[in-house]
């Protein structure tokens, strides 16, 4: 079966939006990624100013490079002037030789800082236009004695109120406390479809800086200083003003780091040995093997690479608060995902009211809405109009049936909310009676006798179709059943094969009871489920998991998911959600979809393939590049070693500048794969190791020999060594 490529450049709609709008404002061609010609342009100063060597003190492997790159250009002006002279027989010690070697050391340098400019110019981009939606606007800032001042949005502070009308921008992050209005999206999530926000819900109630009211108004609380918003961070991010180096990366530049010292040594220790054997090596063929066997490729992509990572993540519209966040998404192995709005649509409904027997349609009918009527959730509005128009055809059918519909609040006294611990919620009328709704053994364990066994079979029948039954009672007799439905996401089914070729297991976690999680998790395809899941319970699974040697990712919006998405190695946070759970994360997903995390598994898995493809690459080819210097510099002492030569060089030094402009070629060849990523295909790891083996390994030993030739068949008839 062939395998799935995850696309992991597309990015949201904001992005195709923002190119589209690129492409007609300007009548340019179409984009043309990493090849366009702007951002080329842009990378070639900011590449110079990196060659600095403080700046490139954080490279080990490149810094070795510039350094042996100003030693051989102060022994070549030593050498023009006149100051010293090559020894009897010194391979390479000519001004032209020289001029060559120190020309291509210095570009090995440049095309490395130039690979991190443009990868880091490719974020600039994306950050200039972020911060076209990032402007000064006008706020209504709510004093202490009620009026209303007008400031800047940068004069805000969290913890101030402000009023925003129809037609407004928000002019900070905050959450809704009052009022109920429709605000458009567009500039976060590229969806022009305006999102509804009221106050007191975990999904609704947070708004962004930059968006606008084009309903009714709402007073918000701001709750993100200037310079700390979202929309700052993910400036932030996507320049890479605040990158710091992963732990993955700091222990591959040690490695290498290791490596350099090693082959410093190595190299080192031939100078004594051509001393011995009448073959002098100068310093210049030295330095040239140095760098042709140091891993210079990974040392000088390794930083775009990271880069090229985060940029990835942030075409998505998800904020990753660190590079680290990024790559223990691509080890994660379980995932955690709520079933309502991840594994269904989310909008679950209620479809039909079921009296049980000894009690009256009528009478399930009205202890539903009066449970609901100060529900604002979804359900609860979808179970008072479902009862609201099923009592007005009762009324509407004849004489006994024509008692007026209740009113909201007409009889309350008490409203009973909802909590994870009861799992019901409801009313407690002026008489004193006790009127709730929820799930099916918490209204059974409040009853004053046993549960009749229709309640069990009707809930059961329902559970069994997928849908989620909630019982209602009435002091201590249950009254009715009330069927929520839902719809499963279409596709998932094979997205969740494809994380399971992977090697990562699924688990959905609801809050539904056992029959109905079952069902639902079946038709969905996860691996395994958690029924009646209460926020104890999830973190409970993820200590487990992780106690186990599993790495977790888990998506969140409300407060009760704060603390299992800091518990998760990886937590994705819901831009919509509440502020707890954002700030628990690390990462925010702007357009708020739950299923994102796949592919942000995905980017996390290609980050770290790219990094090992292109590590082995590196290391295997400097077994050509053994093939080419070494018997270039001993082939006069020792004719024998000629037989070495098996691409056929023609002089030693055509030899030594044929691998040495190879390495600095190989940097800039490899460019567009470091900052596009290793195609990734939803495939277990023991079938990717082999594949990027064999494509990366035993191609990184052919590739050398055959640009090695072609560049010494070059250089030889141009007369160049």
């Amino acid at each position: 079966m062939a395998l799935s490529i995850v696309d992991t450049a597309r990015g949201t709609r904001r992005v195709a939006r923002e190119a589209r709008q690129a492409q007609a404002g300007s009548g340019a061609p179409r984009n043309r990624g990493i090849f366009d010609p702007k951002l080329l342009r842009g990378a070639l100063v900011p590449a110079i100013r990196k060659m600095h060597p403080l700046s490139l003190a954080r490279n080990p492997v490149m810094f070795v490079v510039e350094v042996t790159a100003a030693l051989v250009t102060v022994i070549l002006a030593s050498d023009f002037i006149g100051v010293t002279k090559a020894a009897t027989g010194e391979v390479g010690r000519g001004t032209g030789f020289e001029l060559q070697i120190a020309i291509w050391l210095w570009f090995t340098v440049y095309f490395a800082t130039y690979a991190e400019a443009l990868a880091e110019a490719r974020g600039k981009a994306q950050a200039a236009t972020l911060r076209k939606t990032r402007s000064e606007t006008a706020a209504h800032r709510r004093c202490d004695d009620g009026t209303i001042e007008e400031v800047g949005s940068s004069a805000l502070r969290s913890g101030d109120i402000v009023v925003v009308r129809e037609g407004e921008t928000i002019p900070g992050d905050g959450d809704v406390i009052e009022g109920i209005a429709y605000v458009n999206e567009a500039v976060i999530t590229g969806e022009s479809a305006p999102v509804l926000k009221e106050p007191g819900t975990d999904i609704r109630s947070s708004v962004t800086g930059g968006t606008t009211v084009t309903s009714d108004t709402l007073t918000i609380s701001i709750t993100a200083n200037p310079g700390e918003t979202f929309l700052d961070r993910m400036i932030a991010l996507v320049e890479g003003a605040k990158r710091q180096r992963t732990p993955n990366e700091i222990a591959l530049s040690i490695l290498l780091s290791g490596l350099t010292i090693v082959f410093l040594l190595a190299t080192a220790t031939l100078r004594p040995f051509g001393l011995y054997a009448n073959a002098p090596l100068g310093i210049v063929v030295l330095v040239a093997l140095l760098v042709c066997l140091i891993p210079t490729t990974i040392g000088g992509l390794l930083s775009a690479i990271g880069i090229a990572g985060m940029d990835r993540v942030a075409r998505f519209n998800v904020l990753a608060m660190s590079g680290r966040a990024v790559e223990a998404a691509g080890d994660v192995d379980v995932i955690l995902l709520d079933k309502t709005g991840t594994i269904t649509f989310g909008n679950r409904l209620a479809s039909r009211i079921v009296a049980l027997p000894g009690a009256t349609e009528r009478e399930a009918l009205d202890a539903a809405l009066l449970t609901s009527l100060e529900d604002e959730t979804p359900e609860g509005k979808s179970i008072v109009e479902l009862a609201r128009t099923r009592l007005g055809e009762i009324a509407a059918e004849g004489p006994g049936a024509t008692a007026t519909i209740p009113a909201p609040g007409s009889t309350v006294a008490t409203v009973v909310p909802f909590s994870a611990e009861s799992r019901t919620s409801g009313v407690i009328l002026e008489d004193g009676t006790v009127v709730l709704k929820g799930a099916v053994d918490a209204i059974v364990a409040a009853l004053d006798t046993a549960a009749p066994p229709e309640l069990q079979t009707l809930s059961d029948e329902i559970a069994s179709l997928g849908a989620t039954p909630l019982a209602i009672r009435r002091n201590g007799k249950p009254l009715g059943v009330i069927e929520l439905k839902d719809t499963v996401k279409p596709g998932l089914k094979e997205r969740f094969a494809e994380l399971r070729r992977m090697g990562i297991r699924t688990v959905m976690v609801t809050g539904d009871n056992p029959l109905t999680a079952k069902t639902i998790a079946a038709e969905a395809g996860v691996d395994d489920f958690m029924a009646q899941a209460k926020p104890e319970d999830k973190i409970a699974r993820i200590r487990a998991e992780q106690a186990d040697g599993h790495l977790v990712a888990m998506t969140g919006d409300g407060t009760n998911d704060a603390p299992a998405v800091a518990q998760a190695d990886v937590g994705l946070a819901m831009n919509s959600g509440t502020s707890a759970c954002k700030e628990a994360a690390n990462m925010v997903d702007l357009d708020s979809d739950p299923t994102k995390l796949i592919e942000v598994i995905a980017i996390g898995k290609q980050l770290l393939i790219t990094r090992g493809a292109i590590t082995t690459f590196s290391i295997a080819n400097d077994v050509a590049k053994y093939f080419a210097i070494l018997p270039a510099m001993f082939v006069v002492p020792y004719p024998e070693l000629n037989s070495l030569n098996v691409m056929g060089l023609a002089r030693p030094e055509s030899a030594i500048l044929s691998a040495v402009i190879f390495n600095a070629l190989v940097i800039i060849a490899l460019v567009p794969l470091s900052l596009r990523g290793v195609a990734y295909r939803a495939a277990p790891a023991a079938d990717l190791l082999r594949r990027n083996l064999l494509i990366y390994g035993v191609g990184g030993i052919f590739a050398p020999f055959i640009g090695i030739k072609a560049i010494d068949v070059l250089i030889t008839a141009i007369h160049l060594a």
